[in-house]
């Protein structure tokens, strides 16, 4: 191997540490800006060492086809000082302004749907119960006047035609006496009595 691919292979290792140390740093300010349980981190940091390792690896396949030599160690070493000296702290506070802007924008969204969506959805419902509200008592109202209106007609129509319906009443008493009648028209009657007195006398 030449000195120029090794010089090359400890820059590609150098960028390697950089980029490990960031998305080391960018995961543990997302977990603990997301209050990841405890027992998550073990695991977290097993996963980040693996995939390190393997992009480690294919970056140094890449580079001088997967030889293992010292200057490959230098390089990442040099790589991660380098990286939690000058950059850590940017990278820390640019990742939890991230966060932020990302809670602030789901805020912002999260309400414009409730401004735009909900409340007119939750306004319309409660008109409608509103108009079905009052066109029911207006309904009740209107059948109300209705019935007292036209009782007194009801009353001089049933005084007028009490000398027919006496006589048709005798003629008829034998069959209302066969089919019980008497007994279903008194339970007719109890029904309407009890929604006059639901509907009308309040």
């Amino acid at each position: 191997m030449t000195l120029s691919m090794q010089w090359l292979t400890m820059a590609v290792m150098l960028l390697s540490g950089l980029g490990m140390g960031t998305v080391f740093d960018g995961y543990r300010v997302i977990s603990n800006e997301l209050k990841f349980p405890r027992w998550w981190l073990p695991v977290l940091d097993v996963i980040y060492w693996m995939a390190a390792a393997l992009v480690v690896f294919r970056v140094l396949y890449a580079s001088n086809n997967g030889e293992v030599r010292a200057y490959v160690f230098i390089g990442l070493a040099i790589g991660v000082v380098l990286y939690y000296l000058l950059l850590s702290k940017i990278v820390i506070v640019s990742v939890k302004w991230i966060i932020g802007a990302v809670r602030k924008l789901i805020a912002i969204v999260l309400k414009c749907l409730d401004i735009l969506i909900v409340k007119p959805i939750l306004l319309i419902y409660k008109l409608i119960m509103v108009i079905f509200a009052f066109g029911s008592a207006l309904t009740i109202f209107v059948l109300k006047t209705v019935v007292q209106l036209v009782r007194p007609f009801w009353k001089l129509f049933i005084w007028m035609a009490r000398p027919v319906i006496r006589p048709l009443g005798r003629w008829l008493t034998p069959f209302i006496t066969k089919w019980q009648l008497a007994g279903r028209l008194s339970k007719i009657g109890l029904l309407i009595a009890r929604l006059w007195s639901k509907w009308f006398r309040r």
